[in-house]
């Protein structure tokens, strides 16, 4: 299988995929956890993107009352 299916079956670039073969690469316990803080992760990112408009409205909102 090439490198680049590879990583993107894994979501990486292939930067990382190629720093983790020179330098050894995380062990199977630490992929566990980057994946597990991933998908704690994500709802986070979604909330921010949520709320990220409503706050720049507010925002302009003051401004204009300067």
């Amino acid at each position: 299988m090439p490198v680049v299916e590879i990583c993107r079956k894994a979501g990486i670039s292939q930067a990382a995929c190629f720093k983790w073969k020179r330098y050894g690469g995380p062990l199977p316990d630490e992929m566990r956890r980057l994946t597990l803080l991933a998908d704690e992760n994500s709802p986070l990112k979604k909330i921010v993107a949520d709320l990220t408009p409503a706050r720049e409205m507010l925002q302009d909102v003051i401004r204009r009352k300067r």
